[in-house]
């Protein structure tokens, strides 16, 4: 294996060339990014679409593009074409998330580029497989939540199915395409051969789900919804007003049980034929909720959730995004890093996980359209002339010539 500059990132020295576009092909190059890797990101002139969805795609571009180099270029103009051939050639990775058949149509399928470059990791996101019926679907996120079984158990009880609060399975999807690539990239390293990831979001959010699985295939029974709580334990992620707001918490072995109880100095309910075993206690739900709710009423959620934790047993506060933000453990853990766009400071989610060798302490910045299109057609061997040409021609947008970096 090749020596590595300490002071580099993990993936320094491996060049991504990014199609995707919204949530999950950009978030899986982001992680790439993140760890080293120099990701150029390839553009239509137009941009990302998420570039024109107001603040929402925004956020998805200050979140998934960060770190990245922006060349904007018309797949479907020969030149164009060409320029993004040049990437491919020399790319370790691509990644792709582009609507159903649409980079195979245009010629740069895993088997075309494959075929020019066959030690790259070309990577394939769809919303629901390349072999199934619905090969050809247009997909969200919100049609995997769907299709998955994940809305049906999402909800209050008597309520409507739900989705997630956010884009859970374009998230997901997209730290398992990172996942992948690295494994990918190991494998190469040993044999000198590329390799062809392929996901869908369908099979994302099933995967998700193996416990709600694992239960079904276990007892037979459907998986219903049932709001905070967990149909089968309690007290099991359970929903307890305090005084200021509210907490969850999840007591529901016979040692925690007891734990519990003798925390809110209330041991007599370990004999209580209502709670004295989790089934008693499932069986008597609603009541066991208004003894929790008598016990934490007087107390604030943050000291309920020290009383808690000094027993041993788990419980959270409910917090809104102004309260995490100012959450020590958040702050301490570095969980949310600096960027910048425009000279405006934002602050973002980083890599969940730390490494001594490569501290992610900044968040860098998301690209202008085109902002670095004439570096990289540099890079790649054109003369000023035939970056002039490919302007005039609309291979590349005339605002990415005027900016040259």
């Amino acid at each position: 294996m090749v020596a590595m500059d300490s002071t580099a990132g993990p993936l320094a020295g491996v060049r991504v060339v990014d199609f995707g576009q919204y949530v999950a092909g950009p978030g899986a190059a982001q992680v790439l990014a993140d760890l080293g890797a120099d990701v150029v990101k390839v553009e239509s002139p137009g941009g990302d679409p998420a570039r024109g969805i107001g603040a929402y795609g925004e956020a998805m571009m200050r979140c998934y593009n960060r770190r990245k180099r922006s060349i904007a270029v018309d797949l479907k103009n020969p030149e164009g074409a060409a320029v993004a051939w040049r990437l491919v050639a020399e790319a370790d990775v691509v990644v792709q998330n582009m609507r159903p058949g649409a980079m195979r149509a245009l010629g740069f399928g895993p088997r075309d580029v494959r075929r020019l470059n066959p030690g790259v990791v070309y990577v394939e996101i769809s919303g629901f497989g390349v072999n199934g019926p619905s090969r050809e679907r247009a997909a969200l996120d919100i049609a995997a939540q769907a299709e998955s079984g994940i809305m049906n158990v999402t909800g209050e009880a008597e309520g409507d199915p739900q989705r997630v609060g956010f884009v859970l399975v374009d998230a997901a999807a997209a730290a398992n395409a990172a996942q992948a690539v690295l494994a990918a990239l190991f494998r190469r390293e040993r044999t000198g051969e590329g390799d062809h990831v392929e996901l869908s979001l369908l099979g994302v959010a099933i995967h998700l789900q193996g416990t709600v699985w694992s239960e079904y295939e276990q007892t037979g029974n459907l998986p219903r919804r049932k709001g905070n709580g967990q149909p089968t334990l309690a007290p099991a992620a359970d929903l307890v007003r305090t005084s200021d707001g509210k907490i969850v918490l999840s007591a529901y072995t016979d040692k925690h049980w007891r734990q519990l109880c003798a925390l809110i100095d209330r041991l007599d309910l370990v004999d209580d034929r209502r709670f004295a075993d989790n089934a008693a206690r499932v069986a008597n739900r609603e009541e066991l909720a208004g003894v929790l709710g008598d016990a934490f009423g007087s107390y604030t959620s943050e000291e309920a959730v020290r009383l808690l934790s000094t027993g041993g047993v788990v419980a959270g506060a409910v917090r809104d995004h102004e309260e995490v933000i100012q959450a020590p453990d958040v702050t301490e853990g570095g969980h949310l890093v600096a960027g910048t766009v425009a000279g405006e400071c934002f602050h973002t989610p980083t890599l969940p996980f730390r490494m001594a060798s490569w501290p992610v302490t900044e968040a860098g910045s998301p690209p202008a359209v085109g902002e670095h299109t004439v570096g990289i057609l540099r890079e790649l061997g054109y003369s000023e002339d035939a970056i002039e040409s490919l302007g005039s021609s609309g291979a590349v947008t005339a605002d990415a010539i005027s900016k040259p970096r």
